[in-house]
C-alpha cells in the first residue's frame, strides 16, 4: 500500500493551495504583483516546414503557429505588445509583463538579428522577463550564449522547448523532426548555461499507453529541468491531424482520461518543476476537437477535485530527492 509522501515547502516556505505548483503562484511570490504574458509572432517561421515543398510541419500545426488571435495581421513587435496588453481585462499600476515569444520557432533566425528582435520586446514599459519557445533542434551554441545574456536578478527568462515526448515513435507520428535526443542535446547544453527551461509535453498521443506517458514523466525528472506545460493531443481546422481525425483512424482522449492521466503524470513529478499549463486551448472557430478542450476552467476544477479525491498532489509519487536547480 503506497504511503503518503510528506510534501517540503517550497523554496518560499510557502506550500500553494493547490496540488501542484502553479507558475502564476510562482511570479506572484517572486514579484509581489500580477505579471501577463505579452504573446509576440517575430516572423520567424519554423524550419520543419521548410524540408521540402509543401511540407506543412508538424501534424497538428496551423499555419498561424500557436500564434495569439490578439495580434493578428500586426506585424510590428511593440504594436504586438500593445495590442495584447489592450486584451486583457484588468491591468493596473502594479501590473508587469513577460514578452512572450510564442508562434512557431523563436530561434530560426541569425543571432544578430534576435538580438535585436529579443531587446526591442524586453525594452517595452514595464517588461521584466522574457520567454522564448522553440524546437530542440534549432539551438546552437551561440544562440544559447545569446539568451543566457539576459540572465539577470529579478528577470524572469525561460527558454520554452517542444519535447512532446520521450518516444521517438510518437515523435515521427507527430512529424516532428527531430528524434529526443535533439532534446537531449539541447537542454544539457542549456543546463551548462543555467538557463531555466520548460519543456512542452502532449498527452494523449495516439500509439502510447500509460506506462509511455509515465516513463516521459521519468525522464522529465532525469533531465533536471524547471518547468513544464502540459497539453492534451487537440485538433486544429485545415491539419494534417484534422485529415487523420476525420478519417476515424485516431481516438482523442476523453476529458476524463485526460484528467486522470495528468494527475498521475504530476504525481510523478518533482515538485520543484514549476507547471506553466495544464491543458492546451484554442478557439472555438478553429477547433475540431475535443469540444471539451474550449473550458479550461472546467478542466482545471476537475484536476484540483481528483487530486483531492485521491488525497495526493504533485510529487506525492517521486522518490528521488537529489537538489534541482531553481532560477532565483
Amino acid at each position: 500500500m503506497q504511503t503518503e509522501k510528506k510534501i517540503k515547502p517550497y523554496k518560499n516556505g510557502q506550500i500553494s493551495e493547490k496540488p501542484y505548483r502553479f507558475f502564476g503562484d510562482y511570479l506572484w511570490s517572486k514579484y509581489g504583483c500580477r505579471v501577463l504574458k505579452l504573446p509576440i509572432n517575430a516572423g520567424f517561421g519554423c524550419p520543419n516546414r521548410n524540408i521540402k515543398p509543401g511540407n506543412t510541419g508538424c501534424i497538428y500545426c496551423s499555419d498561424d503557429g500557436s500564434a495569439s488571435p490578439s495580434i493578428k495581421g500586426i506585424s510590428d513587435i511593440k504594436l504586438q505588445m500593445s495590442a495584447a496588453k489592450n486584451n486583457f481585462d484588468r491591468i493596473d499600476v502594479n501590473t508587469r509583463f513577460i514578452a512572450y515569444f510564442q508562434a512557431f520557432t523563436n530561434t530560426n533566425a541569425a543571432v544578430k538579428i534576435l538580438k535585436e528582435t529579443y531587446d526591442a520586446a524586453v525594452r517595452s514599459e514595464n517588461v521584466i522577463g522574457l520567454m522564448i519557445g522553440t524546437r530542440p533542434d534549432c539551438l546552437s551554441d551561440e544562440i544559447l550564449d545569446l539568451i543566457s545574456g539576459y540572465m539577470k536578478d529579478q528577470f524572469e527568462l525561460w527558454l520554452e522547448i517542444g519535447m512532446q515526448s520521450m518516444h521517438n515513435p510518437s515523435l515521427e507520428f507527430l512529424k516532428r523532426g527531430h528524434d529526443h535526443r535533439s532534446t537531449l542535446d539541447s537542454v544539457k547544453r542549456a543546463r551548462m548555461r543555467n538557463i531555466p527551461v520548460c519543456l512542452h509535453i502532449i498527452l494523449g498521443i495516439p500509439g502510447e499507453t500509460w506506462n509511455d506517458m509515465m516513463d516521459t514523466a521519468l525522464e522529465i525528472n532525469r533531465l533536471e529541468i524547471q518547468g513544464i506545460k502540459f497539453h492534451h493531443l487537440h485538433v486544429i481546422q485545415n491539419t494534417a491531424l484534422s485529415a487523420i481525425y476525420k478519417s476515424g483512424h485516431i481516438k482523442l482522449l476523453t476529458m476524463d482520461e485526460y484528467v486522470s492521466t495528468l494527475c498521475d503524470f504530476i504525481e510523478r513529478l518533482s515538485e520543484n518543476i514549476i507547471i506553466h499549463r495544464i491543458a492546451g486551448d484554442r478557439s472555438a472557430d478553429s477547433l475540431v476537437a475535443p469540444s471539451w478542450g474550449l473550458h479550461k476552467g472546467t478542466v482545471i476544477k476537475a484536476v484540483n477535485d481528483e487530486f483531492k479525491k485521491r488525497g495526493t498532489r504533485q510529487g506525492f509519487l517521486y522518490n528521488d530527492q537529489s537538489f534541482f536547480f531553481f532560477p532565483e
